[in-house]
This record gives structure tokens, C-alpha cells and sequence, in this order.
């Protein structure tokens, strides 16, 4: 029989739950026919997401990411929101020797600033905006092939099918997360945040 909780070996350290302030630095939203977004003043989200964007919906198909499921599968939509830092892109970019990684190549609706090691954010992080909307982190965004060739496309790779697969090599834990509607409303640039971390615990090794 699997031991789920086996006595530890190894003593756990607590994590205590942390708060920091950050800020939105851009806006983006996606055409409802193509993952990548473009620059807005406003993001007016509703509990299915941003409206009209690329990836709103109370539910999406499941695909390469949830190989536990037939592909097609409905399920809850967790990935309404993608969101990134410019430091962390700023070192992707490097790695693949570009000038600049621009959030919309990747299909980016938030960029913000002030969080330090952005992607690291643990699932169930919530980011409280000044106005009111607050927002739930699900996972770090695996980097992917499709973003890798959107990026090699708009950065003029001589070969892009090796920028496609130079990007998600590079971006590892870099990619920023992906996160969901928890309370409505709208986000605007230059909003202030308040980003509440929640508890953790690992092993000490």
C-alpha cells in the first residue's frame, strides 16, 4: 500500500505566507482567432475571462498539456490570463540572442514589474488589483513550440523552425503563469498590485 504521508526523513521547512506590490506595466488582449494579443489601456474581465480574447471561456479542450484526458476533452478553463515579466523575457531574448522578446509574440495580456522571479510564483497566489479585480495563479506557462515560432517569425530568425525549438529550451521557469478570474472587473495600466503568496512547505534536502 503507497504511504501518501510516509514519516519524514528529511525535516520540512514552512514557507510562511507573504505579500508583495508589484504593478501593470502593459494590457494585452488576443483576437478571438489567434493566440497572439496586442497593447490595450483595459482588460474587462468577467468570470469566463477576458471578453473576446483568444482564451475566455468558463471551460476549454484539453490538449498536449493534460495527456490524462482524450484530447478534445471539455474541462475547466484555468488558463484565461497569461501573465509575464520583462526581466524574465529580457533573459530569455538573451539565450536565443535576440534583441527583445515582445510579451504580444507570445500571447501575453499582463506584463508586470516588481515581482522577483515572476514564474516562480506558486499555484494559488492571488494578485489583488488597487480597483478590484482579483485574479488566481494556476501554474507556471510551459513554454511551448507555437510561441518559439511566433517569436523566431517576428524577430526575423534565419531559421525558424530552430528558433520554435530553441524557445521552449530557453524560457524553462522563465515563461511567466497562467491564471484565472476569481473576482471580476477591470484591470488598468499602471494599476497597482498586491500579490498574497500563500503558504508552502518542502523538504530540506
Amino acid at each position: 500500500m503507497l504511504d501518501l504521508f510516509p514519516e519524514a526523513e528529511k525535516p520540512i521547512e514552512i514557507v510562511p505566507a507573504r505579500k508583495l506590490v508589484a504593478k501593470v506595466a502593459a494590457l494585452y488582449v488576443a483576437p478571438s482567432d489567434h493566440f497572439e494579443t496586442r497593447p490595450a489601456d483595459a482588460l474587462r474581465l468577467g468570470f469566463d475571462g477576458i471578453s473576446g480574447d483568444f482564451h475566455a471561456g468558463a471551460t476549454r479542450r484539453s490538449g498536449g498539456r493534460e495527456p490524462w484526458y482524450p484530447r478534445g476533452t471539455e474541462m475547466r478553463n484555468e488558463r484565461q490570463l497569461s501573465v509575464v515579466a520583462a526581466d524574465e523575457l529580457a533573459i530569455v531574448a538573451e539565450r536565443m540572442g535576440l534583441a527583445e522578446i515582445k510579451p504580444e509574440w507570445i500571447g501575453a495580456n499582463l506584463l508586470i514589474e516588481g515581482v522577483p522571479h515572476l514564474s516562480m510564483l506558486p499555484a494559488g497566489t492571488l494578485l489583488f488589483f488597487k480597483d478590484g479585480v482579483t485574479i488566481k495563479v494556476d501554474a507556471q506557462n510551459g513554454p511551448c513550440r507555437l510561441a518559439g515560432r511566433s517569436i523566431a517569425e517576428h524577430a526575423g530568425m534565419a531559421d525558424v523552425e530552430a528558433g520554435a525549438l530553441l524557445f521552449p529550451k530557453s524560457a524553462k521557469r522563465l515563461r511567466g503563469l497562467v491564471a484565472w478570474v476569481e473576482k471580476p472587473g477591470t484591470i488598468k495600466a499602471g494599476e497597482e498590485i498586491s500579490v498574497r503568496v500563500p503558504e508552502q512547505w518542502i523538504y530540506q534536502s
